[in-house]
């Protein structure tokens, strides 16, 4: 059974900083493009991040420079590094592993980020 869990979310003042965690389980998370993807209150689900199998990333305009998306392959693990957090940066963070042979998607549960003084 494959599961994706996110943590790591909370509440943060602007300008700080949080790390997202995506543990994967039932599949091998780096022969799969695993992307992180936010939906802030009200509005449709947006790619934040997307790691690819060989490594290749690629982020949203308006969190590049803020956000690293890495991937530790021994934990089974893909992260989302986030700095110099806005309110707009508010949104639940959700993780997906898409297969390259298969297409299939798999979601996470879903992590809450709040940026608010």
């Amino acid at each position: 059974q494959v599961q994706l869990v996110e943590s790591g979310g909370g509440l943060v003042q602007p300008g700080g900083s949080l790390r997202l965690s995506c543990l994967a389980s039932g599949i091998i998370a780096s022969t799969y493009v695993i992307g992180w993807y936010r939906q802030p209150p009200g509005k449709e689900r947006q790619l934040v991040a997307r790691i690819g199998t060989s490594g290749d990333t690629n982020y949203l305009d308006s969190v590049k420079g803020r956000v690293t998306i890495s991937r530790d392959g021994a934990k089974n693990t893909v992260y989302l590094q986030m700095s110099s957090l806005k309110p707009e940066d508010t949104a639940v963070y959700y993780c997906n592993a898409q297969s390259v042979v298969t297409r299939r998607n798999y979601w996470g549960q879903g992590t809450h980020v709040t940026v608010s003084s």
